[in-house]
């Protein structure tokens, strides 16, 4: 038996040595396929980087069509209707929605991410998921909440590396319009060359100490430099007309009722920030001093003479634009209850009828495009249990809930699909300067939104809600309509069914 054993010893240790070699060979070659795995698969659910989507409802420019978008390489490469693509691009892969709605991804210009420095309000991580999960594929972030502000090349370099790694959709950057960088003009040209898309300002308090308010002196030295990177200014049209901020309360004013904090935002100071806007904007039409320049006047509340001055400027050919948010077309002041600091932003939500003036604006195109003003903060700032309107943080939160409140609320005005698409993607694109994206069409980006417009359901506890603090937003116990189903960002699947792809891969976007 021994020397049968002793025989044997080298048959044996050639069997392991054999069984080793092959195992180790299997593990080194996992280990490649590991290596080597496409990042694709884990920016999408989807890993083909050439394949189609088809639905019934389609929202192109020309109209919702039934057939099929054909993606490759995170383009749009083709557009047929009906059942075109059978027979020859049987063999590649179909995604088919049925009749769900495919619909340009939506692009979001107003909205405060807070990172760096504040990523306990909100963050870039969480805030692009809350925007992927909506069906929102860009955002545009304003320059403060976060802290430093974003006014100059440098704080714009800290905002692009806090954003590393935490983009699950496509992110651009808006700069800052301060004294400092107004009066320095170089500050402000090396921001523009830097790759912000625009600059905003503040003509009243902005509440962040590093974020200064500008008077239209400040506007008018940065104009010139704006002209010259054709980039838009954004402008929060706001002036303090009285001395202090409870001038105009009494005694018996409850700071826990709304009309409260109303009394001391009235449209008088929408309209005197905007009649000094439009003495300005005269000299950007074509031919003029300031050719080249733009002003946006962002989150429009007044919709009576503010409006009026902005619809006579355009008359004429000045380069203005307007936007207004969601929250002034979903809420009235009427409807706010005692102590609700959820419902607090600035310029404030007015009454029923003005935002059903609102309407009618956007409706007749003279409010150019909606945004949502994100802007949330922790929940101690909104002081919930206090209720007091007027000590409490501004700001709404609303971003993952932009597709399905204007389809919502926007019913019995009878929106159409092609309506969204306009306010909340093609108008949004041109003026931010985003060509390749805004709209299905050849060319650009697959940039894409698959939803249920006919799909209820209530902003609960047991909602998937992916801003950072749910608590303080204004829509929280709603009944909305239209369930975001996917969402595709340059053709990767970000979002399917409630779950996020694995990698956070949007891109920053930098003007050039």
């Amino acid at each position: 038996m021994d020397y049968l054993l002793w025989k044997l010893l080298p048959l044996l240790a050639l069997l392991v040595s054999f069984v080793a070699f092959f195992f180790l060979q299997d593990s080194y070659v996992a280990h490649l396929i590991q290596l080597k795995k496409p990042r694709r698969e884990e920016c999408s659910f989807h890993p083909y980087r050439h394949y189609w989507i088809s639905s019934k409802r389609i929202v192109t420019p020309q109209g919702v069509i039934s057939g099929s978008v054909e993606i490759n390489e995170g383009k749009i490469a083709s557009i047929v209707k009906g059942d075109s693509k059978q027979g020859n691009h049987m063999h590649q892969q179909v995604i088919d929605y049925r009749d769900a709605v495919v619909m340009p991804g939506l692009i979001d210009v107003h909205v405060h991410l807070d990172d760096p420095g504040r990523t306990e309000w909100e963050g870039f991580f969480t805030g692009t998921r809350a925007a992927a999960a909506g069906g929102v594929t860009t955002v545009v972030d304003m320059p403060l909440n976060n802290h430093p502000t974003t006014v100059s090349k440098d704080t714009l370099k800290l905002k692009l590396e806090a954003a590393k790694k935490k983009l699950h959709v496509d992110v651009g950057f808006w700069g800052g319009l301060v004294p400092e960088n107004a009066l320095n003009t170089s500050i402000l040209e090396g921001l523009l060359s830097a790759g912000v898309l625009g600059v905003k300002s503040f003509m009243c308090p902005s509440g962040i100490d590093d974020f200064p308010m500008t008077t239209i002196d400040h506007i008018k030295e940065g104009l010139p430099v704006l002209a010259k990177y054709r980039r838009p200014l954004l402008v929060h049209a706001e002036i303090q007309l009285n001395s202090g901020h409870n001038l105009e309360l009494k005694d018996d004013d409850d700071p826990r009722h709304y009309s409260t904090y109303l009394k001391t935002r009235p449209p008088s100071w929408e309209q005197a920030a905007i009649r000094e806007l439009v003495g300005v904007t005269k000299d950007t039409g074509s031919g003029g001093r300031l050719e080249g320049a733009h002003i946006h006047i962002v989150h429009l509340s007044d919709s009576s003479a503010s409006l009026d001055m902005i619809k006579e400027a355009k008359r004429r050919g000045d380069s203005i634009s307007v936007e207004t948010c969601s929250h002034y077309l979903a809420f009235s002041s009427e409807e706010i209850k005692d102590g609700d600091t959820r419902f607090k932003c600035s310029p404030p939500i007015r009454g029923a009828s003005n935002g059903e003036k609102l309407w009618e604006a956007l409706l007749e195109g003279d409010i150019d495009f909606l945004t949502s003003d994100h802007s949330p903060t922790v929940p101690e700032l909104k002081l919930l249990d206090e209720g007091n309107f007027l000590k409490a943080w501004g700001g709404i939160s609303s971003l993952q809930f932009d597709l399905p409140i204007a389809w919502s609320y926007g019913q019995k005005h009878g929106v159409t699909l092609e309506q969204l698409s306009l306010w909340w993607s093609k108008r949004p694109a041109k003026f931010a300067g985003l060509g390749s994206k805004g709209g299905i069409e050849v060319g650009k980006d697959a940039d894409i939104v698959v939803w249920q417009p006919e799909t209820e359901f209530v902003l609960d506890d047991k909602y998937p809600v992916f801003i950072k603090h749910p608590s303080i937003s204004a829509y929280m116990g709603k009944k909305l309509s239209g369930q975001v189903l996917a969402t595709f960002v340059r053709g990767n699947l970000v979002f399917k069914n409630g779950k996020h792809a694995p990698a956070a891969c949007g891109v920053p976007i930098l003007a050039k």
